[in-house]
C-alpha cells in the first residue's frame, strides 16, 4: 500500500461543468436554483470521503445571458446551507480581493468555519474582468501586478484579523459573568497602502484558526503569491509534462518563504467522462460538445482572450493575438488557450469544443479503470498531490466518480477509506493555526 495518498476536491458548478450541461438529458436544468441539489452534491462528495467541495464565483453575469450563467448563488451563503446537511467534507468558496474589504470577508469566513465546525476554505482570486470592474464603479480592468499587490495586503490584513482572538479568549463563565478575556482579544491597528483596519474581528476565533487558503493563478505573479500564502493550488495543465513542470516550479519557490514542500498541495483539474467502455465515454463527451451554442462559446472565448471573436469564422484559426505581456486579464489561462490553439493548429470551432467542458482544464474520457490509471500516473510521476475533479454534468457525473473511480483508488491504497480528521485543514494534513498573539506567552511558559 502506498504511504502517500492524494487529495480529492469536487469543483461544482450549477448542473455541471460543461457549458451545455443544462441542455443535456442527464441533467435537470431547473435545479440550478435548487439549494437541495447542492446539498445533495455535498452529501455525495462526503459519501466518497472527498477532502472538499469548491464553488467558483464571478461578479458579473457574463457575455451571453441568453445561453448560460455560470454562478447563480453567492458561494459562502450556499456553503452554509451545505454545511447544515454534511459533517466532514470541506467547504471552499471563491471570494475576490478586488471587490471586498478584509474585515467583512474575514468575518464571513470565520462564520462559515464556526457553522461547519472547522471546514471552511477560501479560494483567493484577484478579479480580472472589465465587466466585473464596471459593476464596482471602475472604468477598466486593474493592472495585473496591482491586483496581486492588493491581494497580498488583503490577505495579510485578514490573517491579522483572524489572529485578533486567541483560542482561549472566549470564556463563557456564566457564574462569574465573564464572556471573554479582554487580554486575549487584540486590536491589529493596521495602516497600509490600501487598507486601514483597527480590529479586532467581531467574532471569536474559529475552530481551524483560519480557513484553508487556496489559490488558482498560474502566472508568475500567481505562482509567487501561491508560494507565499496558499495551502492548496487549483491549476490547469493539459499534459503530464506540463503538470510536472508546474509542480517543480511551484514547489521550488516555497523555501524562500520558509515553507516545506508538503505545506502546499497541487491539485490539477480534470473533467472526467466515465462510461463502461472507452468508446462509450468518448460518445458521451461528444454529446455535450454537440450541444455547445457557438455564440455563447465565442463570447466566453472573447472575454478570456480580450479579443472580440463574436463575428469570427468558426472554421478559421484564431486571429493573431497579443503577447501575454500586453494582456491584463487572467494571464495563465490566456497562455494556456493561446498555446493550445497554436500547438494543435485548431480552428475556433475545434477550440471551443475543447474548452466547453472545463475552460482549459483537461478533459478525459474513459472507463473507471482508465480514469484511475490517469490520476495515479500524474500523482506518482511528480505532477500532482491530488486532483480537482470537475464533473461535466451533475449530480450523475459526481456520483459516477464517487461510486466507480474512488473505490478503485481506495483498493490501490491511493485514497482514504474513512475520514481521519474533522476539519478541512486536517483533511489536507495541516494543523490548526494558533494566533500570533499567543506565541510569546506560549514560549514564555515552555
Amino acid at each position: 500500500m502506498s504511504a502517500r495518498q492524494f487529495h480529492l476536491n469536487a469543483f461544482l458548478m450549477g448542473v455541471g461543468h460543461h457549458e451545455a450541461a443544462w441542455r443535456h438529458p442527464r441533467t435537470e436544468e431547473h435545479r440550478v436554483l435548487d439549494v437541495g441539489h447542492f446539498q445533495e452534491l455535498g452529501r455525495i462528495a462526503e459519501r466518497g470521503r472527498l477532502d472538499s467541495v469548491f464553488f467558483a464565483d464571478g461578479l458579473t453575469i457574463g457575455p451571453r445571458i441568453e445561453r448560460n450563467i455560470q454562478a447563480v448563488f453567492e458561494p459562502i451563503t450556499l456553503l452554509s446551507a451545505i454545511a447544515a446537511v454534511t459533517e466532514k467534507v470541506g467547504l471552499i468558496a471563491t471570494a475576490s480581493t478586488g471587490y471586498n474589504e478584509p474585515y467583512n470577508l474575514a468575518r464571513k469566513f470565520t462564520s462559515l468555519d464556526h457553522i461547519s465546525h472547522g471546514r471552511a476554505g477560501w479560494n483567493i482570486v484577484t478579479s480580472a474582468g472589465a465587466d466585473e470592474a464596471a459593476n464596482f464603479g471602475l472604468d477598466g480592468t486593474p493592472q495585473h501586478a496591482g491586483r496581486y499587490e492588493r491581494a497580498a495586503e488583503f490577505v495579510d490584513v485578514a490573517l491579522r484579523l483572524w489572529d485578533s482572538w486567541e483560542s482561549e479568549a472566549l470564556v463563557l463563565d456564566a457564574e462569574s459573568g465573564v464572556f471573554a478575556d479582554p487580554a486575549k482579544v487584540h486590536t491589529i491597528d493596521y495602516d497600509g497602502p490600501r487598507f486601514r483596519v483597527r480590529g479586532p474581528l467581531n467574532s471569536p476565533r474559529s475552530p481551524q484558526g483560519r480557513p484553508l487558503l487556496v489559490q488558482a493563478g498560474s502566472s508568475e505573479s500567481g505562482k509567487e503569491f501561491a508560494a507565499r500564502y496558499a495551502e492548496a493550488v487549483f491549476t490547469a495543465q493539459r499534459t503530464l509534462a506540463e503538470g510536472q513542470a508546474f509542480y517543480r516550479d511551484l514547489k521550488s519557490r516555497l523555501p524562500k518563504y520558509g515553507r516545506a514542500a508538503d505545506e502546499l498541495k497541487v491539485l490539477p483539474g480534470l473533467v472526467p467522462y466515465i462510461a463502461g467502455t472507452e468508446a462509450q465515454a468518448h460518445a458521451l463527451e461528444q454529446e455535450f460538445t454537440d450541444l455547445i451554442s457557438p455564440d455563447y462559446a465565442l463570447g466566453q472565448l472573447s472575454r478570456l482572450l480580450g479579443v472580440d471573436l463574436t463575428q469570427h469564422a468558426l472554421d478559421a484559426p484564431l486571429p493573431p493575438l497579443p503577447e501575454v505581456t500586453e494582456f491584463e486579464g487572467n494571464k495563465s489561462r490566456y497562455v494556456l488557450v493561446k498555446e493550445l490553439a497554436e500547438n494543435e493548429r485548431l480552428t475556433v470551432r475545434q477550440l471551443i469544443g475543447k474548452l466547453g467542458g472545463g475552460r482549459g482544464h483537461r478533459s478525459f474520457a474513459g472507463t473507471p479503470e482508465q480514469i484511475a490509471d490517469e490520476l495515479q500516473s500524474w500523482f506518482e510521476n511528480g505532477a500532482a498531490d491530488g486532483f480537482n475533479i470537475m464533473p461535466p454534468y451533475l449530480p450523475g457525473g459526481l456520483e459516477d466518480f464517487v461510486e466507480q473511480v474512488v473505490p478503485i483508488l481506495q483498493r490501490r491504497g491511493l485514497f482514504r477509506t474513512e475520514y481521519t480528521a474533522d476539519t478541512l485543514r486536517g483533511h489536507y494534513g495541516l494543523d490548526e493555526v494558533e494566533s500570533r498573539f499567543a506565541e510569546p506567552r506560549a514560549e514564555a511558559s515552555a
